[in-house]
């Protein structure tokens, strides 16, 4: 929707600073695009606010590792920390805007209030991170507070969690338009993540069996095999490849995340397959679309 500028990207810390940028914006009919992020900026967060410049004429990145969603023994600590990059790379694609609050910005003390979406985040990753969804969907109600956008835009590569931010904002109202941006992939397939920095040079390498995993799955359920047998044989693909722990791969409706029956999918099904494993020390995600 706008043109790129090569102007420098304000950056802000307080939500006083915030409020003061969007009221301006607003008071003269521009809408706002969000893409919150953990920072460690890759070409997929790029692509997100690309998106949100389609679709608003702001648009604002926020930066902010969210402790209420790292359990004990977690990555919190050593979760890879470089604003200065991710500034470079955000003005890069033209962001209007970024918003680097401190903890006690967004959770000030003594505060007791949490957001909770209840089943959905309980499925899938919540049986392995229990924690982790709760912790999301309050920083992502916190920050939909503080920015006040009018579009936000989440990686399907995360696909619960965008699943649960639209029931979150389905159920309390949020006047938000909530985006899927499509996975950026690298060459072998492998979804791009910030914790893919994690990964030693060997691992890296065998990584990209994950999606081919999946890959396969899904075209095997396609031509009508049950999915008991085509999760079985991405399981086995999986760990075959070298991965040392699988959390799970299943086939889930793609709006509850509900495992779908083990029966063939009928045509015209829309199905969403998604995985989780260990490769090393690092856990990776990923999911597609799975049609007949």
């Amino acid at each position: 929707m706008n043109s790129r500028t090569g102007k420098p990207v304000t950056v802000v810390n307080t939500r006083a600073q915030l409020s003061q940028c969007i009221r301006a914006w607003k008071q003269t009919g521009e809408t706002v695009g969000f893409v919150p992020t953990m920072g460690a900026l890759h070409g997929g967060h790029l692509s997100l606010i690309e998106k949100a410049r389609e679709k608003a004429s702001r648009t604002v990145a926020s930066i902010f590792v969210n402790p209420t969603q790292f359990a004990a023994g977690e990555d919190f600590d050593t979760y890879p920390r470089d604003a200065d990059a991710d500034i470079a790379r955000l003005e890069s694609v033209d962001c209007d805007l970024v918003y680097l609050p401190s903890v006690e910005e967004m959770y000030p003390e003594g505060n007791t209030t949490n957001v909770r979406v209840e089943g959905m985040s309980d499925l899938l990753d919540g049986v392995y991170r229990p924690h982790f969804f709760y912790g999301v969907t309050t920083v992502v109600a916190r920050l939909f507070l503080h920015v006040q956008p009018d579009v936000a835009v989440f990686g399907e590569k995360d696909y619960q969690q965008l699943q649960i931010i639209r029931r979150m904002v389905r159920d309390l109202g949020f006047p938000v338009e909530i985006l899927g941006g499509e996975t950026t992939r690298d060459g072998d397939g492998l979804a791009q993540s910030s914790r893919n920095l994690y990964l030693k040079p060997d691992e890296r390498i065998a990584a990209g069996a994950l999606q081919g995993a999946l890959h396969r799955a899904s075209v095997r359920l396609a031509i009508g095999v049950t999915p008991s047998v085509a999760l079985d044989e991405a399981r086995a693909l999986i760990m075959a490849a070298g991965f040392r722990t699988l959390d799970y791969v299943s086939l889930v409706d793609p709006d509850t995340l509900r495992d779908l029956p083990d029966t063939p999918l009928a045509p015209g099904t829309v199905a969403r397959l998604l995985g989780a494993a260990w490769m090393g020390k690092t856990r990776l995600i990923d999911n597609i679309s799975a049609t007949r």
